[in-house]
């Protein structure tokens, strides 16, 4: 047998190799990343716009270059990713479906290249010392930093970051393994040069998924299988690694002294505590007696009630602790009911309506929420991209051709959620839900609704005590209205393990995207193409075809001016069908912190991590006590 080496192509074949085909492609050359000349080495990249920061910058303009280092910052997470769990851990592997990790592992991991939290769409070379794109914009190469280093000492190489890409496609995370669909192969074509290969069918803003995944050492899973839900420490290069820990109870990130990239200007003026630590209790009350007592330094409060009343401890009247908002990030969020329309019942619009008309947010948030909230009305609050009134030219050119495929709503006003007299129990609204259901063939037997023998039931699954109060009016609407409604609070591993193969009737849900969201970022909660994948976020179960063709729109997007277009599109869609069903949000950050910290103010507007960015100011701690 004859074996032939594999061809690698040179720098002028990088440059050229795109060329005879590039009129063909469904990315337009000259509009994706038009701002990136093709064929030579930059030091960032920008979807629609120029780059705030030049090769020379120093350090983003959001962080205190002079921040000192030290100390220790104990927090409860606001945020995760992946397969993390704040209330519980037993697996230190975040990059796959198996298991519970704790929330910030990924900061233990470099990437090629890492977002400026103050632009909406920019990323700065890392890893990556260098971005180079083809003239196509299929194939991308980095060169990897000489000077880059795992945490036992040995280099990362283009072949660490070649291993990364392909096996989270094919292996980890589905929320990761989405980003990546369109990622055809990553290759080191030397050492520290890695070239990124796409198919040709991905969204112009792919490139910006992929080089923000992080880079895994090869050698140590050549020798540890990659699929493990184990604790074991997996190496890692970035600023912090696994410390102590306790599974279920706490983890400690410990800083990396001798951390390579600590002088680059991405990470000059973050980083600055020694150690990370985060605390994890199954309810909420207990961490906030935590907090109360100052084992826990910095917590995000989500229950109104509690900002509300039981702010007033000693340490907060003395000030001790500072109560305070922050703005909220200028990112579409999503906070949302799915349905599970993999359930025959839920798959009729007119059911899912009915529930809807049960929530009574009005009462909610007078009486539960303390008015600390606003109706949601989009998927994408607090951005630009929600649909309003009705559908300009530019949204009809792109509504027109599925026409056939959408609710006629989709072509009026924006639809609105339902309004009711604040009383708790709206009769109007309660009486249309009960017609809903009728022209759904649903008939009254008794106290419940049923329909061709079975009856019309919905368990609300919750991982936490806090939401029996929230849903309970709720609840008791749709049992009014012949709905066999309850409550299910299963631990924390059950709820997850639940959610991962859609073993619910209805859940709540909440998820933030990046300022540019991207068609690969969508896919996995709108896209029919998920809906049988565990792990995905495609919770209702959705398998609408016209909902790839919305997400292909979003992907052609050439100007930031398409892109909100698109979006604003999915919006109306998606508030038509009520594939999802918004339900609250709140336009800030409610934080209390023990007076300790410094940090820079005003926050960046497109992420807020905290840990990341504030340090300890030890004359503030000596002050109070706490030093």
């Amino acid at each position: 047998m004859t074996m032939r080496a594999r061809y690698r192509p040179t720098r002028r074949d990088f440059l050229t190799m795109s060329a005879a085909t590039a009129g063909s492609l469904s990315i337009p050359a000259r509009l994706a990343f038009a701002n990136t000349p093709f064929g030579e080495k930059v030091h960032g990249l920008s979807a629609f716009g120029d780059l705030n920061y030049g090769p020379d910058y120093s350090h983003f303009n959001y962080v205190d270059p002079d921040a000192p280092k030290g100390g220790t910052f104990s927090f409860l997470p606001p945020y995760w990713f992946y397969n993390q769990n704040v209330q519980t851990f037993n697996t230190l592997n975040t990059f796959i479906l198996r298991g519970d990790s704790p929330p910030r592992m990924e900061i233990c991991f470099d990437k090629l290249m890492v977002r400026a939290l103050d632009e909406p769409d920019a990323i700065y070379c890392h890893l990556a010392e260098w971005v180079e794109a083809s003239q196509d914009r299929n194939t991308w190469r980095f060169g990897i930093r000489p000077e880059a280093r795992f945490h036992d000492g040995t280099p990362v190489t283009a072949h660490d970051a070649a291993f990364s890409m392909m096996i989270l496609k094919k292996e980890g995370h589905p929320n990761i393994a989405t980003l990546l669909r369109e990622v055809s192969e990553a290759e080191a074509i030397s050492d520290d040069v890695l070239e990124v290969r796409f198919s040709g069918n991905q969204s112009a803003q792919a490139i910006l998924a992929a080089a923000t995944t992080e880079v895994l050492s090869k050698t140590y899973y050549e020798n540890n299988d990659f699929t493990a839900g184990n604790l074991n420490i997996p190496l890692s290069s970035g600023p912090y690694r696994p410390g102590r820990f306790e599974p279920g109870s706490f983890i400690e990130f410990a800083r990396v002294d001798d951390y390579w990239a600590r002088d680059l200007p991405t990470m000059v003026g973050t980083n600055n505590f020694d150690t990370i630590r985060i605390e994890f209790f199954i309810e909420r009350q207990a961490g906030f007696e935590a907090f109360k007592k100052g084992a826990v330094l910095f917590r995000e409060e989500f229950t109104s009630k509690t900002w509300a009343t039981e702010y007033g401890f000693p340490a907060v009247s003395s000030g001790r602790v500072i109560k305070r908002t922050f703005p909220e990030e200028k990112n579409p969020r999503l906070q949302a009911w799915a349905l599970n329309q993999r359930r025959s019942k839920f798959k009729d619009r007119r059911v899912r309506e009915a529930v809807n008309l049960c929530f009574d947010f009005e009462w909610t948030n007078s009486k539960i929420f303390y008015d600390a909230y606003t109706r949601a009305q989009s998927l994408f609050e607090s951005s630009d991209y929600i649909a309003t009134g009705l559908p300009d030219a530019a949204e009809l050119a792109l509504l027109e051709p599925v026409r056939d495929m959408v609710p006629e709503s989709a072509f009026g006003e924006a639809v609105l959620q339902p309004v009711t007299d604040g009383s708790g129990r709206d009769r109007v609204l309660l009486r249309k839900a009960v017609q809903l259901l009728q022209d759904a063939g649903w008939e009254r037997s008794g106290t419940v609704m049923v329909k061709d023998g079975e009856t019309l039931s919905l368990e609300v699954l919750i991982r936490s005590p806090v939401f029996e109060r929230l849903l309970a009016g709720f609840v008791e609407n749709m049992r009014r209205i012949g709905i066999d409604a309850s409550i299910r609070l299963v631990d924390p591993v059950q709820f997850q393990a639940r959610l991962d193969v859609f073993d619910f009737d209805m859940v709540g849900f909440a998820l933030s995207w990046t300022a540019t969201p991207t068609e690969e970022s969508l896919k996995s909660l709108f896209s029919p193409q998920y809906a049988a994948i565990d792990g995905s976020n495609n919770y209702p179960g959705v398998e609408a075809e016209v909902y790839d063709i919305l997400l292909a729109n979003v992907g052609k997007a050439e100007t930031r001016e398409d892109l909100v277009t698109a979006m604003r599109v999915l919006d109306r869609v998606l508030r038509a069908r009520l594939d999802w069903i918004p339900n609250w949000y709140s336009a800030t950050h409610r934080v209390a912190y023990w007076d300790m910290f410094g940090f820079v103010d005003p926050k960046p507007d497109y992420q807020w991590p905290v840990e990341a960015l504030w340090w300890f100011d030890e004359e503030k701690a000596k002050a109070i006590g706490k030093a």
